[in-house]
């Protein structure tokens, strides 16, 4: 009987080991588990995480931080307040012209480039013999150097000897002073801009090019002529894509800095040279724009609070305005709403 009652318990033992204390529970397999695919997650995010922490997120908070300090590069930061928000809002004159050139920039450049990149790339999809050619030829001048397009541009613009406006003075057309003139210098930055918007018409075309061929003939089946189909095929179906060129379009002008800077010295008799005085802006302030104030204050003035405080500003235009295109679409887009 001993022998058999021994048996007995070390069988009802070994029932119980997998399902004593002992033994992990399901809870806790879970939680390990989870553990696992969270370090494994951040290990494939570990570069995009690294770059973001120290490319975006410490220079914004560097900003913020010493836009609240006396700040000169050279000795340590000292807190002062509002005292940097108060001077460029309340005391720098040309913080609001420069804001007023760099929002009439983002409203008129951006969508002009749209529009005329959208329409060169529908021509340029119609075209049966030398569409190469024309690609390559209006993809060429996006290649070209901003420095050497900018120049370029305002001896073509000259208004004394360029043969713009001569060939207008030929034709009976009036001739505009184009960059030395405040009322013509930032319709001149546009027909620039316009003029190198290969970039997009080659992005746009990818984009007609892959709106199915039988939504149009659906179309025009139901008698759809062509403004219809592009209403009602093309625009939605590339409504994605037009929407990322109008933002890439702002956050790029928001940024807008050589081209301005360049043709100013050139039109104010600066064609190049270090030493020689120059006040960006010429003339009259119409080609002044943030990001020129940014570089001013910060790395001429050594003024880095104030300058960080610019910076802000365009952060946060920067991000309302692609939050409300992205939010609500806008003009010519169709809506998904």
């Amino acid at each position: 009987m001993s022998l058999a009652f021994g048996t007995r318990k070390g069988s009802d033992e070994a029932d119980a080991g997998p399902t004593g204390p002992a033994a992990p529970s399901t809870q806790h397999l879970l939680r390990r588990k989870r553990r696992r695919e969270a370090a494994r997650t951040l290990a494939f995010l570990s570069p995009w995480l690294i770059g973001f922490s120290v490319f975006f997120a410490y220079p914004l908070v560097s900003t913020a931080y010493f836009s609240f300090t006396s700040y000169n590069g050279f000795g340590a930061p000292t807190f002062s307040g509002l005292k940097n928000w108060d001077y460029v809002f309340n005391h720098l004159p040309t913080f609001w012209q420069g804001l007023r050139n760099t929002l009439w920039l983002v409203v008129v450049m951006v969508t002009l480039r749209v529009v005329f990149g959208l329409g060169i790339g529908m021509l340029i999809t119609k075209v049966k013999t030398g569409a190469g050619f024309f690609r390559t030829a209006f993809y060429l001048p996006y290649l070209a150097p901003p420095v050497a397009a900018t120049v370029a541009f305002a001896f073509l613009f000259n208004p004394g000897t360029g043969p713009v406006n001569h060939l207008l003075g030929e034709l009976g057309l009036p001739q505009p002073g184009w960059f030395a003139s405040a009322d013509w210098s930032k319709p001149a930055l546009t027909l620039l801009a316009m003029w190198g918007v290969g970039d997009l018409m080659v992005i746009f075309m990818a984009s007609l090019l892959d709106v199915p061929r039988e939504q149009y003939e659906a179309a025009s089946l139901d008698g759809a002529g062509p403004f219809q189909r592009f209403r009602y095929v093309t625009l939605p179906n590339i409504s994605p894509i037009i929407m990322f060129a109008v933002v890439t379009g702002v956050i790029q002008t928001m940024q807008y800095y050589t081209q301005a800077i360049v043709a100013g010295k050139v039109a104010s008799g600066i064609a190049g040279g270090s030493g020689q005085p120059f006040e960006p802006g010429f003339p009259n302030g119409s080609t002044w724009t943030l990001p020129q104030m940014v570089y001013k204050l910060g790395f001429q003035s050594f003024n880095y609070g104030a300058a960080c405080v610019v910076a802000l500003v365009l952060f946060a235009i920067s991000m309302a305005v692609t939050s409300i295109l992205l939010r609500r679409r806008s003009g010519f887009m169709a809506s998904d709403d």
